[in-house]
């Protein structure tokens, strides 16, 4: 039998959780161990996807899970290339551009874990100077390599953000914490200069539906609820009138409103809101610069769905920028994308086309197959699941070596029945068999320019990004890509 040589496109967690498995499946004393080589190509120049560029900075031990990344990525079956733009041209410029048709001629097997990288806007709240999407922001804090531009916060003293899961509460939490106090964790010096001018005094967290139906956790609002400079305007107490039984997380929610913040309202300079029962229709441009963006709010109420309907009542808020964080979609031009699901359309991690026919060993893990929901618990339960569906997919039922794989029970064999009952019709675009170390020559070239990183590349700059966090009192101090590359000249001279 052929060995699987599988191409990961994404370097996040969820391609390391299944590089991961597959490799802990199939260890070193296995008879099949050497049957397995994965590339892993990201577009982003370091690795680890969301956990790097969208974790908050101030949430280190949500980052953990790169210890086991890291031991997954040191396998010598494994090979991480990033800065390799697969697919579609990239907003970042820097990156070696790599079609999906020259990728396919070196890999029997292909893994899409490319996440939801486009946000969902809201149809009332274009893009524009006062309204950005969270993503934006995010990317600002984490410095990600596609740049957005910092937000004047020297000017803006109300923020309005739109959504209320743990996104909104991240951003908030970000506006809201003394720079002096985010300066010990995962910071850029730049992101910390912008903060140390931020005129922000207020934060407006707007959502539809009523504090019984809010996505944040728990522990996101009692960090918000604890922020050591900051106050929360009182709720109204009828809004936290239980409407009957309610969930264990709910109560717990519910307790921490009828608590309060820790600081009294009024004692402090910052404040913020949880504005329930508002849905935006519309943002007007301020009428002169010393005025404000007015933000019109329908006011809504629950029907006997739980769904969120206007009353008839509406308001208006004055605010400076609106954040709108309303959840994402996978990149539209990715292969097999289906725009009904707005991510790929797979069946068991098996990717689908069209026509409803599987694409034989091409998968998908992830944000990618499933959508944007869940946290990395669940991306790991995925992961995992994908990476024996591989396997079975390639070894006989009977091979003694890959008995190890997660029991699938009913659900599971529903599943493989629907694969084999399409298997008969399923479609190839990749060749049963591929030289093992072989990469694609843009690649190869892209190593030898030093515009391609591996993972020996990335281990020296997070070395260096420590040491030099250490100097300056914080958990690090990140390099963007022209730092990165001109220290990787000097300390890899192969790379020059």
């Amino acid at each position: 039998m052929a060995p699987i040589k599988l191409a990961i496109v994404g370097g996040g967690p969820s391609a390391f959780y299944v590089a991961s498995r597959l490799l802990h499946l199939l260890p070193p004393s296995s008879a099949h161990a050497f049957a397995l080589k994965i590339h892993m190509y990201d577009r982003l120049w370091a690795p680890f996807g969301l956990v790097r560029y969208g974790v908050a900075p101030d949430h280190p031990e949500v980052k953990n899970c790169t210890h086991k990344f890291t031991e997954a990525a040191e396998d010598p079956r494994m090979r991480f290339f990033g800065n390799v733009n697969v697919g579609k041209p990239s907003p970042i410029p820097y990156t070696l551009p790599l079609s999906f048709e020259a990728l396919l001629p070196y890999y029997t097997h292909v893994l899409f874990s490319t996440g939801c990288t486009v946000p969902i806007l809201h149809p009332a709240l274009p893009p524009s100077e006062h309204c950005v999407p969270a993503l934006s922001f995010v990317h600002w804090y984490t410095q990600h390599p596609s740049r957005p531009t910092p937000p004047p916060l020297e000017r803006i003293s109300h923020v309005t953000l739109i959504g209320q899961g743990n996104v909104s509460l991240d951003v908030a939490r970000m506006l809201l914490t003394p720079p002096s106090v985010l300066a010990k964790y995962d910071v850029p010096q730049p992101v910390l200069d912008v903060l140390e001018r931020s005129a922000v005094q207020h934060v407006s967290i707007v959502g539809r539906r009523g504090p019984f139906q809010a996505a944040f956790t728990t522990k996101e609002l009692r960090e918000m609820m604890n922020l050591p400079d900051a106050a929360m305007v009182p709720l109204n107490p009828a809004l936290l009138e239980a409407p009957g039984a309610i969930t264990r997380q709910q109560s717990r929610t519910l307790q921490l409103l009828q608590k309060g913040s820790k600081n009294t309202f009024g004692t402090t300079r910052k404040t913020w809101s949880l504005d329930f029962f508002r849905s935006p229709t519309g943002l007007a441009a301020p009428a002169s610069p010393s005025d404000r963006a007015r933000l019109t709010l329908a006011h809504t109420m629950l029907d006997k769905d739980a769904r969120a309907v206007p009353t008839g009542e509406t308001s208006a808020l004055g605010t400076d920028l609106v954040v709108t964080s309303l959840g994402h979609r996978a990149e539209p031009d990715a292969p097999w994308y289906d725009p009904a699901l707005a991510h790929l359309r797979t069946v068991g991690g098996r990717v689908v086309d069209p026509a409803g026919r599987i694409v034989r060993n091409v998968y998908a893990s992830g944000w990618a197959a499933m959508g944007a929901r869940g946290v990395l618990a669940s991306t790991m339960m995925d992961a995992y699941a994908v990476a024996d569906t591989i396997l079975r997919d390639h070894f006989p039922s009977g091979d003694g070596e890959v008995r190890s794989t997660t029991p699938l029970g009913e659900a599971g064999a529903e599943v493989d029945r629907v694969r084999d009952a399409a298997a008969a019709a399923a479609i190839d675009v990749l060749p049963q068999e591929a030289d093992p170390d072989a990469v694609p020559p843009e690649v190869d070239a892209g190593l030898r320019e030093g515009v391609v990183t591996d993972f020996e590349d990335w281990k020296a700059v997070d070395a260096e990004e420590i040491r030099r966090g250490e100097e300056r009192g914080k958990e690090r101090e990140r390099m963007v890509w022209e730092e990165a590359r001109e220290f990787l000249a000097r300390a890899r001279p192969r790379h020059g």
